[in-house]
C-alpha cells in the first residue's frame, strides 16, 4: 500500500487544511489499529511517521484548526481498546515556542508586565534540554508507582502504568521519608540514540522495517498491549516537572513541599531516585540564557539522545502560580526551539489566493526543494506590502526556511541571479476569483474582496466554516459536500442546510449517495438545529470575532436578540451600547467595526432571518463556577498593590465575572486602586458598587492585607 502524495503546507486555504486533517486523522486511524491492535501494518514505519510529521506540520500551521480527534491530540498513539482512559488530576499543557534571542527576551518582559516587576527586578529562568520523546505521568501515593498515563490529549491520557513499570529510570518506591502522601512527576520517555540504532538493526535482521527516529520508536514501544515488547524497547524516562502533590501530615501547612524553586524540586526528584534531564542553567540575564542555548546548540550531536530545542521555566514555584496558564501553555515556560533549516530555489510565479474572509495573500510558486526532510514548493509572501518590501519576483532565486522547522518563508532574494528582464509583481487590485473590488482598511496590510457570498472563494470556505467542529458541527459536510452542494445550487446559505430534508429524492440520486448515506446526513443536521449562542457567533465567521471572542460577546449579553439590538445601536459611536460593547476586556475598536459592519448589511441579516427560522439559538448558560462574582461585571482601576491589573483581571474571569474596560449602567463592582481616575467619579456618579483592593480580596475568599 502506497501513502498518496501529502499537499504542502505552505498557505493551503482553510478548506484544503480542514480536508487534509480530516484524510490524515481517518488514515492513521486506521494504520494505527492495524499496526498495534491487529500487527498487521500495510505501510512502513517511515511512511506512518510521514502521515503523523506531516499532521503534525500542519496544525503547527493552523492551530486553530486542530481537530478534536486529531493524532497530535493523542500525542501520536492509537486509543487501543487496551488502554483505559484517566483524567490527568491536573492537565498536562503545551508550550509556546521561541525562535530567536528577541522571541525570549520577550518572554520575560510579557512576566515583568504581568507581575507588575521593575525593570531591574530578577526573573530567574531555568534552561534543560527539550529532549524529543513522549511525554508522561506518573502518580505515587504514599511513595508507591501507582498510575502511568501517556499525555493524550491534555486531559485525558491513556493508562500504560504497566508499560511504564518496565523502565529502569522508573523507581516503584521513591527513596526517602518524607516523600508527600501523593506526588505526581512529569517527564519524558525516549530512546537513546546507541539504542534506536541497536533496534533498527534487529528489525532489519528479521525483516522488519526501520524505525524513522528515536521518538516514534519509544512511542510506539510504550504502547504496546504487552509490557515485555516495551522492555524490549531499553526506553528510559526523565523527570522534568510536577502535576499534582498533595503533602504528608509531616509536610502539611507548607505551600511548596518539596521546594520553593525549580531547581529545589529538581533536587528532591532526584533524592527521590528519578533521573532528571541536563546540563541546565539558572541565568536571570537574557543574554547568559541565549549563550546557554547556543552551547547546547554547538553540541547538540554529542547528546546521546536527540533533542528538538530549550525549555525555560521560571524558577519560583509562587510565581509560576501566579502566572499561570492560558488556554493551552503556560505563562512561565516556553521551548526556544532550534534554529530552522534554509534551502536556495527558484520562484516560478507568484499567485494570489483569496481566504474565507476574502484576505487576498501573495504566494510563491517554487521549485520544490528539501528542507529538513520536507519538500517545499510555497512560500507565503504574507501581503502585499511584504511582497513590495522583500521585491520578490517570478523567476528570482530565493532563499527558503521553514520558520521553526514549520512554514516556508522566503528570507531573501539573490539579486546577483535576478534576470534582466524581470518585472515587478502587479498586486490586484481586484479579487481574483469574482472579480469583485478588493480594499485595504485604514492602516491594514491585508487586502480584501468585497463579494461576500457572491465570491465563490469565500462562500464555499464562509459555509465550511459554519458546518465545522466547532461551529454548527455537522459531521457528513465536508469540503467536497459542501463545494459540491453550492455548486449544484443547494446550499447558497447557510439555512439552505436545515433545508435539505426537502431535497431527499435528489440527494439520493447523486454519486456517491444512497437511502443510508443521505438519512446520515440529514440526521446529523437535524441533530444541530439547537445549538449555543457562543457557538452561533463564531459560525458566523466574522472577522476577528473568534472562539474567544464570540465566548465574551456571549456571555456579556446573554442572547442573539439582545447582541443584535446592541450591536445596531451601536452603529452610533457615542451611544451607551457602543460604549458597553467597546468596555468589554478583549473586545477593542476593530473587533466593534467588524461586528457593526456585519450586522448592518442587509444580506446578513437576511441570511439570520433565514437561518433563525430553521434553527433555534439558545441563550447563554455560563459554566459551573460558583463564586460571589460569577456573572458580575467588574471594572478596576489605579494602582493595585499584591496584584498587577493583569493578574487582577485574570483571576476575575476565572471566577466567571465580566471584565470591563469602562464603567457603565451595567457594571457590578469597581475595584479602586491607589492614583484612580475619571472612573472612579463615574462609578460614583452611576451608584455602582465601589470595592478598595483589600475589600474586593474579601469578597473573593482572599486572605486581605495586613
Amino acid at each position: 500500500m502506497n501513502v498518496p502524495m501529502e499537499k504542502d503546507i505552505a498557505l493551503l486555504s482553510e478548506v484544503e487544511v480542514r480536508a487534509e486533517l480530516e484524510r490524515l486523522a481517518a488514515e492513521i486511524r486506521l494504520h494505527d489499529d492495524l499496526y498495534y491492535n491487529k500487527d498487521a501494518p500495510v505501510i512502513s514505519d517511515s511512511d506512518y511517521d510521514e502521515l503523523r510529521r506531516h499532521n503534525r506540520l500542519i496544525e503547527e500551521s493552523f492551530p486553530h484548526l486542530i481537530r478534536s480527534d486529531s493524532p497530535s491530540q493523542q500525542v501520536g498513539a492509537v486509543l487501543s481498546s487496551g488502554f483505559r482512559k484517566v483524567r490527568h488530576a491536573r492537565p498536562m499543557l503545551s508550550l509556546e515556542n521561541a525562535f530567536t534571542p528577541q522571541d525570549v527576551e520577550n518572554f520575560v518582559s510579557r512576566i515583568r508586565r504581568f507581575l507588575g516587576l521593575l525593570e531591574d527586578d530578577r526573573v530567574e529562568l531555568v534552561g534543560e534540554p527539550k529532549i524529543d520523546g513522549l511525554s508522561a505521568s506518573l502518580r505515587y501515593q504514599q511513595g508507591k508507582f501507582v498510575l502511568g498515563l501517556t499525555r493524550g490529549d491534555g486531559i485525558k491520557g491513556e493508562d500504560v502504568t504497566a508499560n511504564l513499570g518496565t523502565i529502569e529510570d522508573i523507581p516503584q518506591m521513591l527513596e526517602g521519608s518524607d516523600v508527600p502522601a501523593v506526588l505526581e512527576v512529569r517527564g519524558e520517555v525516549y530512546m537513546t540514540k546507541d539504542d534506536f540504532g541497536h533496534l533498527n538493526q534487529i528489525r532489519e535482521q528479521s525483516d522488519e522495517p526501520p524505525f524513522a527516529n528515536p521518538r516514534n520508536a519509544a512511542a510506539g514501544g510504550l504502547r504496546q498491549l504487552d509490557p515485555a515488547v516495551t522492555a524490549s524497547r531499553r526506553l528510559h524516562f526523565f523527570a522534568y516537572g510536577l502535576g499534582e502533590v498533595l503533602q504528608s501530615k509531616e509536610s502539611a501547612g507548607i505551600e511548596y513541599p518539596l521546594g520553593a524553586t525549580l531547581i529545589e524540586v529538581r533536587k528532591r526528584l532526584s533524592s527521590f531516585g528519578f533521573t532528571l534531564n541536563g546540563p541546565v542553567c539558572v541565568h536571570s540575564d537574557v543574554t547568559d540564557i541565549v549563550s546557554y542555548y547556543e552551547d547546547v546548540v554547538s553540541n547538540r550531536a554529542a547528546f546521546a539522545f536527540d533533542l528538538d530545542g530549550i525549555v525555560y521555566k521560571v524558577n519560583q514555584l509562587d510565581w509560576q502560580s501566579r502566572l499561570g496558564a492560558m488556554s493551552r501553555s503556560p505563562r512561565w515556560a516556553i521551548a526556544h526551539k532550534f534554529p530552522p533549516e534554509h534551502a536556495t530555489t527558484l520562484v516560478k510565479e507568484i499567485v494570489v489566493q483569496v481566504g474565507r474572509t476574502g484576505a487576498l495573500t501573495p504566494v510563491a510558486e517554487l521549485v520544490p526543494v528539501t528542507i529538513g526532510g520536507v519538500v517545499v514548493s510555497r512560500a507565503t509572501l504574507h501581503n502585499e506590502d511584504e511582497l513590495r518590501r522583500k521585491d520578490i519576483r517570478s523567476g528570482d532565486t530565493v532563499v527558503v526556511q521553514r520558520a521553526g522547522d514549520v512554514i516556508p518563508q522566503i528570507l531573501k532574494v539573490d539579486l546577483n541571479k535576478r534576470e534582466a528582464n524581470s518585472q515587478d509583481f502587479l498586486f490586484p487590485e481586484n479579487c481574483p476569483v469574482c472579480g469583485s473590488v478588493a480594499t485595504r482598511g485604514i492602516g491594514e496590510a491585508v487586502r480584501r474582496c468585497t463579494g461576500g457570498l457572491v465570491c465563490s472563494a469565500q462562500a464555499v470556505e464562509r459555509l465550511r466554516h459554519f458546518v465545522s467542529r466547532e461551529a454548527f458541527d455537522i459531521g457528513g459536510l465536508g469540503e467536497k459536500q459542501v463545494e459540491s452542494f453550492w455548486r449544484d445550487g443547494l446550499v447558497t446559505s447557510p439555512a439552505d442546510i436545515f433545508k435539505l430534508k426537502n431535497s431527499f429524492k435528489v440527494l439520493e440520486g447523486r454519486d456517491g449517495w444512497g437511502k443510508t448515506s443521505v438519512r446520515k446526513l440529514l440526521s446529523a443536521i437535524e441533530d444541530r438545529r439547537n445549538i449555543s449562542l457562543e457557538r452561533f457567533i463564531y459560525a458566523l465567521g466574522i472577522r476577528q470575532v473568534g472562539q474567544s471572542n464570540a465566548l465574551l460577546l456571549a456571555h456579556t449579553y446573554g442572547s442573539l436578540g439582545a447582541l443584535i439590538e446592541t450591536i445596531a445601536e451601536a452603529s452610533d459611536a457615542k451611544s451607551g451600547a457602543y460604549e458597553n460593547l467597546i468596555s468589554i476586556d478583549g473586545i477593542g475598536d476593530q473587533v466593534v467595526a467588524e461586528l457593526v459592519g456585519f450586522f448592518s448589511q442587509r444580506n446578513n441579516m437576511d441570511m439570520l432571518v433565514a437561518l433563525t427560522d430553521e434553527i433555534k439559538v439558545e441563550d447563554f448558560v455560563g459554566g459551573s463556577v460558583a463564586s460571589p462574582v460569577a456573572g458580575k461585571t467588574v471594572v478596576f482601576t489605579g494602582s493595585l498593590s499584591t496584584m498587577t491589573r493583569a493578574e487582577a483581571k485574570a483571576q476575575a474571569q476565572a471566577l466567571g465575572a465580566k471584565v470591563a474596560g469602562s464603567i457603565s449602567k451595567q457594571t457590578d463592582y469597581l475595584v479602586a486602586g491607589a492614583e484612580t481616575g475619571s472612573k472612579l467619579e463615574k462609578a460614583r456618579n452611576l451608584g455602582v458598587h465601589i470595592l478598595t483592593e483589600n475589600e474586593w480580596r474579601e469578597l473573593l475568599g482572599v486572605q486581605g492585607i495586613v
